[in-house]
């Protein structure tokens, strides 16, 4: 009798995947990838925590004050069709033309009659 069959009958056997027996390893393996993946992120933020608080007053100061001046001035994004991009390669947002523009804000005249902008 030749060993070739029977080296293959044995590669064969060691190439075929092992039925998975479900007895919780699977439940455990993804509590430990969650585990692992909580502490990388905990890592990170606690890497990251002293750029955040460096950058808290110019978000405070600066980027607030001007995102909400920006959402006043931009009602409803809904409003809006997509963004073109002209051949010259200006943008465009063009205001959707089924909806109705926002009441228009009266400026706030000061006691000389000086209208701030």
């Amino acid at each position: 009798m030749k060993p070739t069959p029977i080296i293959l009958a044995l590669g064969l056997a060691a190439a075929c995947p092992v039925a998975a027996q479900d007895n919780g390893d699977t439940e455990r393996g993804f509590d430990l990838l969650r585990e692992g993946s909580r502490m990388i992120l905990e890592g990170l933020m606690d890497d990251m925590r002293p750029m955040i608080e460096d950058a808290r007053p110019f978000f405070e100061e600066e980027m607030l004050p001007f995102l909400e001046s920006l959402g006043s001035l931009i009602d409803d994004l809904s409003a809006y069709e997509m963004p073109e991009r002209l051949p010259n390669g200006d943008i465009i947002i063009r205001r959707s033309p089924d909806r109705p523009w926002p009441d228009p804000e009266e400026p706030e005249v000061g006691e000389s009659g000086d209208v701030e902008l």
